[in-house]
């Protein structure tokens, strides 16, 4: 007599539950009948997104197509938006700015005969991170704050973010010098000492998770002078300039140990140099009534150092730092273009820096810059950087260059890409 395998009724209900439940929590294998892309791929949060593809094969005109969505860390896919075939069976999506906040998937699917569906395809998407400091410039062992808020709010409470400063002078690479925690608000804080004076170029990282990939703030330059001497002062009209720009550098000469009693018509003399150079003279002039000195200089293409002496040499002021920002220009290859489509954009750099980082920043949601692209100057200290434009609208766009010991960070003027429809049969092929 043969065996008889007895399965309890309640055990077939639960896998056949289970198998549907995989069904629909993961995207189907798809045929080659129905393509899909996604463009840009990846993004900013709130960067809007295009979908498209073709539905192939006879009688694809008006045949419905649905998008079919799952946003990370949720397992399942939803129904997002519904649409029809053009005459030759293209399709498009469009997920506008302000939609598209989180990692997720994509798979179009078509209800008519044969009821085909296409890959799945993914989208990874940065955080937006914010980042102010305290104040433009300190001192050495005097901390400086450093605020922000990542967004989307409200998925990242906990999560740590990265105070980094920029290691090297080409720009490409990052040293964690702080660490801050998320905080349920979606705001951060870190406090930091520096222990030498100089120009630092700082930023935010985020490393990622499962809602966001790994995001990065727009960085930003600190300068950090020597602790004041209080009997004999020296100050600065701007941490930071432009290239060609005035600085003042001001103070007051005090009696030896005294915070008060100035001491006038004394002869004291501006001393500078670049970085790694080593002080010369500048110039001399003869505190006023109230102790008081001031030089106006314009420094060359570089950063310099200031430091004032009585001009018997016998006193001196703490070293003062002066950032002198790089000179970025931009031009775009067409001020409109389509969805879909390169845009590049070219210019310069002064002083000429070959082999620095460069990076093209897009305005986000957040009314911060964040990197769209990177790229690397010439040896003629050009540039060419280009990005792949999203959904119809007005996009944003400036370049940096970071800071280093030589320079200041520098930022080109804004510039504006108007984005429309895409004709869709001149898009690259869906596969």
């Amino acid at each position: 007599m043969p065996l008889r395998v007895i399965v309890p009724v309640s055990l077939i209900v639960a896998l056949a539950m289970a198998l549907a439940a995989s069904f629909v929590s993961a995207a189907p294998r798809h045929n080659h009948d129905l393509t899909i892309n996604a463009t840009p791929k990846p993004i900013i949060s709130g960067e809007g997104v295009l979908i498209y593809g073709q539905l192939k094969g006879p009688d694809a005109a008006d045949e419905k197509i649905v998008l079919h969505e799952r946003i990370n860390p949720a397992g399942k896919f939803t129904i997002a938006q519904r649409t029809v075939t053009n005459a030759s069976g293209f399709y498009e999506f469009t997920r506008s700015d302000g939609v598209v906040l989180t990692n997720r998937s994509w798979f179009a699917s078509s209800p008519g005969p044969g009821h085909v569906h296409s890959r799945t395809v993914h989208e990874l998407v940065a955080a937006l991170l914010s980042f102010q400091a305290s104040a433009e410039s300190g001192e050495t062992n005097h901390p400086l704050t450093f605020t922000g808020q990542i967004a989307p709010a409200g998925g990242h409470a906990g999560e740590p973010v990265l105070l980094q400063e920029q290691a090297g002078e080409t720009g490409d690479g990052w040293r964690t010098i702080g660490r801050g925690v998320i905080e349920a608000g979606s705001d951060y804080s870190i406090t930091h000492d520096f222990r030498r004076p100089g120009d630092y170029n700082l930023r935010v990282s985020f490393a990622g998770d499962a809602s966001n990939t790994r995001s990065q703030s727009d960085s930003l330059t600190v300068v950090i002078n020597q602790t004041e001497h209080p009997d004999f002062t020296i100050y600065t009209s701007a941490p930071t300039i432009d290239v060609g720009s005035p600085v003042t550098i001001s103070g007051v000469l005090y009696g030896p140990g005294s915070s008060t009693i100035p001491l006038p018509a004394k002869s004291v003399t501006l001393w500078g140099h670049e970085p790694e150079g080593t002080y010369a003279p500048l110039a001399s002039t003869v505190t006023g009534a109230d102790g008081s000195y001031s030089f106006t200089q314009t420094p060359s293409l570089h950063n310099e150092v200031y430091q004032v002496q009585t001009t018997s040499m016998a006193r001196m002021t703490a070293q003062a730092f002066v950032g002198v920002a790089d000179a970025v220009t931009i031009s775009p290859s067409s001020t409109t273009s389509t969805a879909g489509n390169t845009e590049t954009f070219t210019g310069t750099l002064t002083p000429e820096d070959a082999g620095q980082t460069i990076y093209l920043e897009r305005l986000g949601a957040d009314a911060d810059f964040h990197i769209a692209s990177t790229g690397v100057l010439t040896a003629s200290s050009t540039y060419m950087l280009e990005t792949t434009l999203g959904t119809p609208g007005t996009n944003t766009f400036r370049v940096r260059v970071p800071g280093g010991e030589a320079n200041a960070s520098g930022v080109s003027p804004t510039v504006t890409v108007t984005v429309t429809p895409p004709n869709l049969s001149s898009l690259p092929p869906a596969s």
